[in-house]
């Protein structure tokens, strides 16, 4: 598979790679630190996101770490600078954090999928848990962590987990602040498949391209909107707002080249995800 672009600078704390199938590879990229969330990483971060939402070429969006951790947690070497809980001020995580929750991701209109190839582990976790697809590498380490640093389930984690694993198991990986392994992640859900090491990008790029081919953008953008809006919602105006949604994408040619495509045993040719009008 070619590239078509990617990021001019291997040093750059995260890169971004748009390949020739409409799937952006973006890659926390601080392997010294384990890709701990700091050291400029998450401006970059949203950098690389905020171009593949806006580039029509991209239709999926695969997050990845390289070495040997998708993302550790908090950089605790940053954590000294963020404020002077020890001298009576305080401290202000959001220099940290960066400008935006994890969850910003679940907004988007493409789909976000992560590829965990190693050490997952507090804020980390919490941003893998808010992309809508993961695959992990066997033998990737995951904690919650806080309860083991003196801290909270942060930014929206108390959200998400218990959405994806269940309220027992969400209870016991966040107050015990124990690590598990991807064996165990994907028996509780967190995970939708344990692949060898090696295996986990080509996997993880497979299926998105997949997507990329045979999933009309429109569409997608929808159904993700409609998954996290509909979690705050009762049955009756979930089915409601879908009703009002499944007539306006009858409307659209994504539809009939869907049934055409269907029909004719080809592969769908869906069009670009149109820009949103403010």
């Amino acid at each position: 598979m070619t590239v078509s672009e990617a990021e001019s600078d291997p040093k750059s704390p995260v890169l971004f790679e748009l390949r020739d199938s409409g799937v952006a590879v973006v890659t926390l990229n601080r392997p010294e630190r384990m890709n701990a969330w700091g050291g400029g990483l998450a401006a970059a971060f949203y950098r690389c996101i905020d171009r593949a939402e806006a580039d029509p070429d991209v239709r999926v969006i695969v997050l990845t770490g390289s070495g040997r951790a998708f993302c550790a947690g908090a950089d605790m070497g940053d954590l000294d600078t963020i404020g002077g809980a020890d001298a009576g001020g305080d401290t202000d995580v959001t220099k940290l954090v960066g400008e935006r929750h994890p969850y910003f991701v679940t907004q988007l209109r493409k789909p976000v999928i992560a590829a965990i190839n190693g050490a997952c582990a507090g804020i980390g976790l919490t941003q893998a848990l808010m992309c809508d697809i993961r695959f992990a590498a066997a033998g990737a380490k995951f904690t919650t962590a806080f309860a083991r640093r003196g801290l909270i389930a942060e930014y929206g984690i108390s959200w998400i987990l218990p959405r994806i694993a269940g309220w027992s198991a969400a209870q016991d990986l966040l107050l015990s602040g124990r690590t598990f392994f991807a064996d165990e992640a994907k028996e509780l859900g967190l995970v939708k498949e344990v692949v060898p090491p090696e295996e986990l990008l080509p996997r993880a790029l497979a299926y998105a391209e997949d997507m990329a081919r045979n999933c009309a953008p429109s569409s997608l953008a929808v159904i993700k909107r409609q998954l996290y809006d509909d979690a705050l919602r009762n049955v009756h105006d979930t089915s409601a707002a879908a009703e009002k949604l499944m007539h306006e994408s009858m409307q659209r040619p994504d539809f009939i080249e869907g049934i055409t495509a269907f029909f004719e045993k080809r592969q769908p040719s869906f069009p670009a995800l149109e820009e949103e009008t403010p």
